[in-house]
């Protein structure tokens, strides 16, 4: 067996701008890869990254290389496995399940789509991804998890400095800086609205965990609660902005869209062409190997689903967003254990709400200017600005 080569070209910088043109460089030529500015060994073939997923007893999620633990001042259940992760994600998947979303929340998605939809003015460019994407999906997600007292602006401040902090592989010292701010604030908050949970029991996260019959531990319930703030705003945010982008710029696609009502498929399309998380680190608890590449014990592995997702053995064209592909299948939210939780909430708010409210809302809606989109992230991404013409 051969080791991992080494590619000290690539940088942190340039995986945040653009990764796609590096992935596909890797695929073909080295699908299994280490990257020293991640320090990961980097697997980047559909393949290789579901296996790892779906192998919890060799691959754990426990990697103590990663920076989250520092961002999220605690040892979260992304981070955990077997019955520990379980107990934690079961706390909080009783607010998440298909029947919840559909008796307690399926209406007030819908209401809160359309209150945010009213706000924006008819005939006018506005950035749709900081009037639109960022605030619905903050608004939604703090009824969901029971912290309806924090305001927008503070649900996607807090989220992005999680997310920054969590994404730190370089360990530098401001975003750490950020996302203790962040969990001083939060904390403060959940103190203060935990006895309305208690007094008044519902269905949203954060309800459900205090009062269950045996409630894991505060601080835990407290790092659940942080975990679903950084990834419930982040995905359903960068995916409608992404799925509209991908849209606007295939007119012809949106056209059918609308004609099948195919937004359920537009939105799968959409993160797969460009995962909201796109990459995972696991720690390998026995001498391996994956592809005839030597893998030791010890060692930190990242799947990058970003890559997987575009990988030309599953997909032919796969670095164009086409929402009528033969293969829809994608690793965008994951595999085994750790498979994202808030999946339906997802494909509910952005594919079977947002996305046809607001075409039905501004059937004109016009991208003027694609190129002034901007795309950001390495371990998240999207875009961050969405300027767009309301008709």
């Amino acid at each position: 067996m051969a080791s991992a080569p080494i590619d000290n070209t690539v940088t942190l910088q340039q995986l945040t701008d653009d990764p796609y043109p590096i992935y596909q460089r890797m695929r073909a030529q080295t699908p299994i890869v280490s990257v020293p500015a991640a320090n990961r060994i980097m697997l980047t073939k559909a393949v290789h990254t579901k296996m790892v997923k779906e192998t919890p007893e060799l691959f754990s999620s426990d990697d103590p290389k990663t920076p989250m633990t520092r961002a999220f001042q605690a040892h979260t259940l992304m981070r955990k496995d077997g019955v520990e992760h379980r107990k934690e994600r079961m706390a909080m998947q009783p607010a998440f399940i298909p029947k919840v979303v559909k008796s307690d929340w399926a209406e007030l998605y819908t209401q809160i789509a359309a209150e945010y939809l009213d706000r924006l003015p008819q005939g006018e460019t506005i950035d749709l991804f900081t009037d639109l994407c960022g605030p619905v999906a903050a608004r939604i997600l703090a009824h969901i998890l029971g912290i309806e007292e924090a305001t927008d602006f503070q649900m996607q401040d807090w989220s992005q400095k999680l997310i920054n902090g969590a994404g730190n592989f370089g360990f530098a010292d401001g975003p750490f800086e950020a996302s203790d701010k962040a969990n001083e604030q939060m904390n403060a908050l959940f103190d203060q609205i935990i006895p309305r949970h208690m007094a008044a029991p519902n269905n949203s996260a954060l309800s459900k965990m205090v009062n269950a019959d045996k409630p894991i531990e505060k601080t835990q319930i407290f790092s659940n609660i942080k975990i679903a703030i950084g990834g419930g705003i982040n995905e359903p945010r960068d995916a409608l902005a992404t799925i509209v982008y991908g849209l606007l710029t295939n007119p012809e696609q949106l056209e059918e869209v609308r004609r099948t009502e195919s937004w359920g498929e537009a939105f799968e399309e959409g993160v797969r062409w460009v995962a909201p998380i796109q990459a995972s680190s696991r720690r390998v608890l026995e001498d391996t190997d994956i592809g005839g590449i030597d893998i030791p014990k010890g060692v930190t592995v990242m799947t990058i689903q970003a890559s997987a997702n575009r990988d030309e053995d599953l997909y032919k064209d796969g670095e164009n967003y086409n929402v009528f592909r033969e293969n829809k299948d994608h690793q965008a939210f994951g595999s085994g254990p750790h498979h994202c939780a808030g999946v339906h909430i997802s494909r509910r708010t952005v594919g079977q709400i947002m996305l046809p409210m607001l075409f039905e809302r501004f059937p004109k809606l016009s991208l003027p200017d694609p190129s002034a989109v901007i795309w950001q992230g390495f371990g998240f991404r999207g875009p961050i600005n969405l300027p767009v013409k309301l008709r």
